[in-house]
């Protein structure tokens, strides 16, 4: 287990280590990256000669010789680390250029430091075995998530959203504590092995707290509200390694706590079942409506945690049920789409990224024709779409369709679980067409078409650290909807060392990974048969090239192209009555009327209930309190004497 610690001290290191170098920021970027590299290699050599061999314990000690510190690696930890270890060094790869601008010294060192220190944090949430230990790695992990969302601070924007993300994880915290607490009352010991000694009522109550606290890390709905806000103000990199790993400890805290309660009421399956529909049809609903390419990502992130979580779900009801298929295939599409998504969403969150460094513009209506200016992120981003949409030969593909088969050995239950089980397969169809129309839209408006707005000419290919880092992650995508079978019995494993190891088994998917991968790639065969029959159909004829044909205009422009509104403006409108959308217009009231404006908007209904319910009422009692800050020192001072009597009496 040295290994791992060594892992950590690297990656520790990789933060301190440039702070000396900051005059010279390429040779402090440089640093930075390659401890961060070794780092996360050694930790991916720890993890692979640990396969197999059961719990193993990786550090303890006394902290303040009064809190017992315990860090632990199993099965579960091997699967949410194999990510954290994977795409910090390519994202930090991409940093390289991404960063290449004139910033403050400290601004930078601040940057380097806290991106190392969230990557560390990380890794000690996965290995945390006991209270004190957990809590400690996931206010680090918070902390300092919140400082790289801060990176922009002379922003409003970025302060605000910085703000509101602390405010969200710090509630979800005081969640997390106040179910930890409970278990500890009723057990008596910080040790999350015990905590399985519980009472039933008492595991239920807190299982719900810690839903709710998990899930406001997550970005369940509707606890997502920080997460479309954080995003677009946080550097894109900052956005690849949150939405594309931080998130997912939200989905590792959940399993954890799931499996040490070690109670498989049919209620909580169901209730994380159903929040991942809920949460995976609206997600995609809302990224449909929103016109900010960074945003529509970040709601996107939403509807992949619905589809993990229906994964797990599926698991659960399948362990209430005594269905160990169903279990198996549903904890194992669940866990391979949390590897997944973590790829394809970094390379999307880095191709908008790049678009967004060159031109300077995040709305999709003000963008297009990209494609020859930028095609390496072009083709790159096309790729992490296609993944993402859960379109074969890529990896997407292969993890829902895991899910697919889980649902469909629930339809045999009777009962709520086999109706939910027929849900979740409706579910799927439905997010599966409208991601498929959602990142259609975002790859058509950016890369398609003629440029919506006059481009300048500096638009050009993004830095050679950014292309490389894009160009890995592709590749990726690709090579998992290729070859699976590793990576399914990769995430099956994730189950072998908890209470369910019959589950665990490679018997139970039988030929389905080798049926798959030969699916998949029969399926790119046949594309690449048929783009090769094009490129000889056409190879002899002359091409023309001109402006898209203009529907009978004389003298078309870039402005009657599609618009990402108009594209997606049906299908947004189907889930109205969840889905808020606010249009403004001008009508034509004159025979020579003025020029016209069109806009239209859609709202997160949880977003303006939040603002209604709580925080209105929050803003108002405080207005009417303010005359309790009257600025008398004598005054304050009489408040804290009569509050230490009040609690002297009281005690």
């Amino acid at each position: 287990m040295e290994l791992l610690l060594t892992a950590l001290g690297l990656i520790l290191a990789a933060g301190l280590a440039p702070l000396p170098l900051l005059r010279r920021p390429a040779c402090a970027r440089i640093v930075h990256l390659i401890l961060l590299t070794a780092g996360c290699l050694t930790g991916l050599a720890a993890l692979a000669r640990t396969w197999g061999q059961g719990i193993a314990p990786v550090f303890s000690c006394t902290w303040l010789h009064t809190l017992p510190l315990s860090l632990a690696l199993d099965s579960l930890s091997s699967v949410f680390l194999a990510p954290i270890f994977l795409l910090a060094p390519v994202i930090a790869l991409y940093g390289y250029h991404y960063l290449d601008r004139d910033a403050p010294i400290w601004q930078a060192g601040a940057h380097l430091f806290c991106f190392s220190l969230l990557t560390a944090a990380m890794v000690l949430v996965t290995l945390a075995d006991n209270l004190p230990a957990f809590a400690l790695a996931w206010e680090l992990m918070s902390l300092s998530s919140y400082l790289l969302v801060l990176y922009d601070h002379e922003h409003e924007e970025s302060r605000k959203a910085a703000t509101l993300y602390l405010l969200f994880t710090q509630t979800g915290a005081l969640l997390l504590f106040i179910a930890f607490g409970l278990l500890f009352q009723a057990t008596g010991a910080f040790a999350f092995a015990q905590w399985s000694q519980a009472p039933h009522a008492i595991k239920l109550a807190a299982f719900f707290l810690a839903l709710a606290g998990f899930g406001s890390k997550a970005g369940i709905l509707p606890l997502h509200i920080w997460l479309p806000h954080a995003h677009p103000a946080a550097p894109s990199h900052v956005s690849a390694l949150m939405s594309g790993v931080m998130i997912k400890m939200g989905v590792y805290g959940l399993l954890r706590f799931y499996f040490l309660i070690d109670d498989p009421a049919p209620i909580l399956g169901r209730t994380v079942l159903g929040l991942g529909m809920v949460s995976g049809v609206l997600g995609v609903a809302y990224a449909l409506g929103k016109s900010d390419i960074k945003r529509l990502l970040a709601y996107s992130s939403i509807e992949n945690i619905g589809i993990v979580l229906i994964g797990c779900g599926l698991g659960m009801v399948g362990i209430a049920s005594g269905n160990q298929t169903m279990t198996a295939f549903g904890f194992a599409g669940g866990l391979l789409h949390v590897f997944n998504h973590a790829l394809f969403k970094s390379l999307l969150f880095m191709g908008a990224g790049a678009v967004i460094q060159q031109t300077g513009i995040r709305h999709l209506d003000q963008l297009g024709g990209l494609m020859r200016r930028m095609p390496v992120t072009g083709r790159t981003f096309l790729t992490g779409s296609v993944a993402i949409a859960g379109l074969p030969p890529l990896n997407g593909f292969v993890s829902e369709l895991l899910i697919y088969f889980a649902a469909f050995q629930g339809v045999r239950l009777h009962g709520p679980d086999g109706l939910l089980a027929m849900a979740a397969i409706l579910a799927l169809a439905l997010i599966g067409g409208l991601a498929s129309a959602c990142f259609t839209r975002a790859a058509g408006m950016v890369f398609l078409g003629e440029p919506r707005r006059p481009l300048p000419a500096t638009v050009t290919e993004a830095g050679l650290s950014m292309r490389a880092a894009m160009v890995v992650l592709a590749l990726a995508c690709l090579a998992i909807g290729l070859w699976p079978e590793p990576f399914i019995r990769l995430a099956l494993h994730g189950l072998s060392d908890l209470a369910l190891p019959a589950a665990s088994q490679p018997a139970l998917l039988g030929s389905l990974p080798g049926n798959l991968a030969l699916a998949t790639r029969i399926f790119l065969a046949v594309l690449l048969v048929l783009a090769l029959c094009r490129h000889c159909v056409y190879r002899a004829k002359p091409i023309a090239r001109a402006a898209t044909w203009g529907c009978g205009f004389t003298r078309p422009t870039a402005r009657i192209q599609y618009t990402g509104t108009s594209y997606a403006r049906e299908m947004v409108e189907f889930h109205r009555p969840f889905v808020k959308i606010h249009t403004k217009r001008s009508p034509i009231a004159k025979i020579f009327p003025d020029p016209v404006h069109y806009a239209s908007k859609v709202d997160d209904w949880a977003e303006i209930g939040l603002r209604r319910l709580l925080v209105a009422p929050i803003l108002l009692i405080a207005d009417k309190l303010r005359w309790i800050q009257h600025g008398h020192i004598q005054l304050y001072i009489g408040y804290i004497v009569l509050t230490i009597a009040v609690l002297l009496l009281t005690v």
